[in-house]
């Protein structure tokens, strides 16, 4: 017969005693350390327990010749009462002291030796092993858990002996990270039951999420111990403070999970959060039955197990005969097969009684607990590390006297050191830290067509994640991934601009102008020649552009040019077939062709000012820019001055002037023209043609419409300089062509001059402001080509037409005017000037009439005629 004080407690002789912590009863209520019986939890588990002892006291090899005993005790599911209970363990580690005991007739007192635990199996809970833990260690007793997940535990300097052969939460944690990870979750709440396993949980999922960085915390709950009425329609309204955050991480017990997914559907929210559940949910029916559609799409992970068949054909077996080493074992059989025990029975009020002959998984349901397989493993996992003891400190079978008294340091470094297949095949191992690998299931609570539901495995976790994808379902036949984001992806070409706390929450910003997307956070600016892409997320060459020939910018200034080059050709041509006629001579052949050159000259600059620049475009451009006008205004020039000097010569004295000559007026004309030659040799020495992109030009704020403009490396102020001497000329041709404006009109086309000079100052004029003007126009490079070249023919065509055209007039379509004249000596011009001059001065002063008969009573009748006279200085005798 038991003594009371083991009447809760099972207790099997052995060898070597095993220690044993189990939930078989439920935490009691208002006082009472115990509630119900746990018929799973509890029984199950102990019952594997046994089971695992027997079939190791059964191996011939494992353990030889050496029996394992056990003590089992109640937890009653509360650390303090499984604190009293363990104290049971250490008993025969504390030293008695009998010295003030003495029995009733002298002798010393007998104490009864109690057993000696080498190892414990339990706990359960977490906060229980923690608990048992801090007073294990202190006398050396290794613990192996088949339960307890929380992540503290893993502390090995603080729970130094105690290892579990189920992996940690926080490997758990890390897998539920992986699911979010995969799903494309970057904003989750986190819900916790309040004590060591929800918190925990919860506190190794977030130390995870800052370390990855790459998932945030929208809001973390907590359910309390006692919850209040109304307090998990709170919870939800808490939850959908941040909608954003649909997916919530669960560490919750199953009580808990029912009332949360109950408060979800009372509120209208069922298939809007994405819960994730721990193996507090796992694979249990109980938490969603009724709820089904506020569960619908849960993501539940649950370590990796597997049902022991043997221990279901073991279980099944057990009956209140064979199994009175169960002491709770007829209470189990009343609450399993609802009936009652003779007069002692616990259960009050039965509708009918035992017979005794009922049968486990016949005559009630049965299906086995999921730690069986656990509890087996940690029994497997102490047998091996003693076997291994057994062997290194003993020769024979048997237990030797170096067994007898156990180190429990050496012990736990044996069960560290244990690597076999467990009872579902699966390795057993622990790490340094005494926790076993994590292997996990991941499964879905799915409901298909036909509203049947089940939990499906969509994948597994052994250190990293492998999920099937096409298997996830989040409705009836919705296959799409819901999201739960604080932002949503920023497009291309757009970066995030970081909210500031909150690194998974942003607003999107585009990247604008010039600038591509370096990364997801940094806009950059391409390098001057280059433009952003069309997706802005890298830069592309901006297109090269030049003046192409089909332009309407240089289709009209080349038909200008075509036919100025054809006139100045005809009248050339002209002139050289008729270079002895009075005409040709009249008009100064050397010069005229001097004053062609320079006219055709300006027309050809059309063509290399429009074709493509390369180096000999460029050279052509800085040779021919200014030489043209340069040869046209030097030999205008000289033919100006040579008048104003013979006029001025004239008024003083009847002697010609010095270098009035053909000769000395080509050698003049060129002098000129060589100051023009020479500032451009000194340009090309100083500053060698090339060619470059002017990418500012056309840089617009819209960088698709930015072009890069192939240029010569002709500036503004190179353009100036090269143009200034010819417009140097031109002014000081204009001075003197005013000068010069009162001698008579046929003398050496004077006033044919001046109307050729005055036109070009005008056109000049128009030429400086539009060129300039328009120095900001996106079409700059168009317009200045356009109004350069176009001045250039402008100003040549009024030299050809205003000077030559009425020559070639005359000597093509009236020859019988191109006839030699009477010779006129010098004296007689002069005074012919002097006349006219004083009838401009007296028009005036006299009425019309007068003057004339008063000037004209000195002059030869035969000046004045009514044909017009060419004259020219080369033709008089002096």
């Amino acid at each position: 017969v038991r003594s009371p004080e083991h009447a809760h407690s099972i207790r099997l002789d052995g060898d070597i005693i095993l220690g044993g912590l189990f939930p078989v009863h439920a935490r009691g209520e208002r006082g009472v350390p115990c509630g119900e019986l746990k018929k799973e939890k509890g029984i199950h588990r102990l019952e594997a327990m046994l089971f695992a002892i027997d079939l190791i006291n059964k191996d011939p090899d494992l353990l030889p010749n050496v029996t394992l005993g056990a003590r089992v005790l109640d937890t009653c599911s509360r650390d303090t009462y499984a604190l009293e209970q363990s104290l049971t363990f250490v008993q025969a580690l504390i030293e008695r002291d009998g010295s003030d005991v003495r029995c009733a007739n002298g002798d010393p007192p007998i104490f009864a030796k109690p057993d000696k635990v080498v190892g414990v199996i339990g706990a359960a809970a977490s906060s229980v092993s923690i608990m048992v833990a801090n007073i294990l260690r202190l006398f050396k007793i290794p613990q192996v858990s088949y339960a307890s997940t929380a992540p503290e535990l893993s502390d090995n300097v603080r729970y130094d002996f105690f290892s579990r052969v189920v992996p940690p939460d926080s490997y758990q944690a890390q897998a539920m990270m992986d699911i979010v990870t995969a799903m494309g979750w970057n904003y989750v709440s986190t819900l916790a039951s309040e004590g060591n396993y929800g918190e925990s949980g919860v506190e190794a999922f977030i130390h995870i999420s800052r370390e990855s960085g790459g998932v945030c915390i929208a809001q973390s709950v907590k359910v309390p111990r006692e919850p209040r009425p109304g307090e998990f329609d709170k919870t939800i309204q808490r939850l959908m403070e941040t909608p954003n955050a649909r997916a919530v991480i669960m560490f919750a017990n199953e009580d808990d999970i029912r009332r949360i997914l109950d408060a979800a559907k009372r509120n209208n929210q069922s298939g809007h959060f994405l819960w994730v559940g721990s193996d507090s949910w796992g694979s249990k029916i109980s938490p969603v039955v009724g709820q089904e559609k506020a569960a619908e799409g849960a993501i539940t992970i649950l370590p990796k197990r597997a049902s022991v068949d043997a221990f279901d054909r073991y279980f099944r077996s057990r009956s209140l005969s064979n199994n009175r080493r169960n002491v709770w074992f007829a209470e189990f059989w009343e609450e399993n097969f609802g009936c009652k025990l003779g007069m002692h029975g616990k259960k009050p009020g039965s509708p009918k009684k035992c017979t005794g002959l009922e049968k486990v998984g016949r005559d009630s349901t049965y299906e086995q607990e999921g730690k069986v397989q656990f509890v087996m493993d940690a029994v497997y996992a102490v047998a091996h590390a003693l076997h291994r003891m057994h062997r290194d400190r003993c020769s024979g079978p048997g237990l030797c006297a170096a067994m007898a008294n156990m180190d429990g340091k050496e012990l736990l470094s044996f069960i560290r050191a244990v690597n076999f297949n467990g009872s579902a095949g699966t390795p057993v191992t622990f790490n340094e830290n005494g926790d076993a690998p994590g292997r996990y299931d991941i499964f879905q609570y799915q409901i298909n067509n036909q509203s049947t539901t089940e939990y499906k495995v969509i994948g597994q976790w052994t250190n990293q994640l492998h999920l099937n994808m096409e298997a996830l379902q989040w409705a009836s036949g919705d296959w799409s991934l819901p999201g739960s984001v604080c932002s949503l992806p920023c497009r291309t070409g757009e970066r995030k601009k970081v909210v500031k706390g909150a690194p998974c929450c942003w607003h999107c910003e585009r990247c604008e102008g010039y600038h591509f997307q370096a990364s997801q956070f940094t806009c950059e600016l391409c390098s001057y020649e280059q433009r952003p892409d069309h997706n802005r997320t890298g830069c592309q060459p901006i297109p090269i552009i030049k003046l192409e020939w089909s332009s309407p910018w240089a289709v009209v200034p080349v038909f200008i040019s075509v036919l100025g080059i054809i006139a100045t050709t005809f009248v050339i041509l002209t002139f050289v077939r008729h270079n002895d006629t009075p005409i040709v001579r009249a008009a100064g052949r050397e010069m005229s062709y001097v004053l062609l050159t320079g006219i055709f000259l300006c027309y050809v600059i059309t063509f290399p000012m429009i074709a493509a620049p390369d180096v000999v475009v460029c050279s052509f451009r800085r040779i021919f820019l200014g030489l043209g006008m340069c040869f046209s205004n030097a030999a205008l020039l000289t033919k100006t001055n040579r008048i104003h000097r013979i006029f001025e010569q004239g008024k003083k004295a009847v002697t010609a002037p010095r270098f009035i000559s053909p000769t000395s007026q080509l050698f003049i004309t060129f002098f000129l023209i060589s100051l023009q030659l020479l500032g451009v040799l000194i340009w090309f020495a100083a500053d060698p043609p090339h060619t470059f992109v002017d990418f500012g030009e056309q840089r617009t704020q819209d960088p698709e419409r930015a072009r890069g403009v192939l240029k010569c490396d002709i500036s503004d102020l190179s353009l100036i300089c090269s143009l200034g001497y010819s417009i140097l000329l031109m002014v000081t041709c204009t001075v003197y062509a005013i000068k010069t404006r009162g001698v008579p009109e046929t003398f050496n086309e004077a006033k044919p001059i001046g109307f050729t000079m005055y036109t070009t100052c005008i056109i000049w004029l128009a030429f400086i402001p539009i060129f300039f003007g328009t120095a900001q126009s996106a079409e700059r490079m168009y317009i200045q080509t356009a109004t350069l070249t176009v001045s250039l023919s402008l100003s040549a065509s009024v030299s050809l037409g205003m000077l030559y055209m009425p020559k070639v007039y005359t000597i093509l379509l009236h020859p019988e005017l191109n006839v030699p004249k009477r010779k006129r000596s010098f004296k007689a011009i002069v005074t012919v000037a002097t006349m006219t001059s004083k009838l401009s001065q007296l028009a005036a002063e006299r009425p019309n009439g007068e003057v004339k008969t008063e000037l004209c009573e000195g002059v030869e009748p035969t000046v004045s005629s009514t044909k017009t006279t060419y004259v020219s200085y080369t033709n008089h005798a002096i």
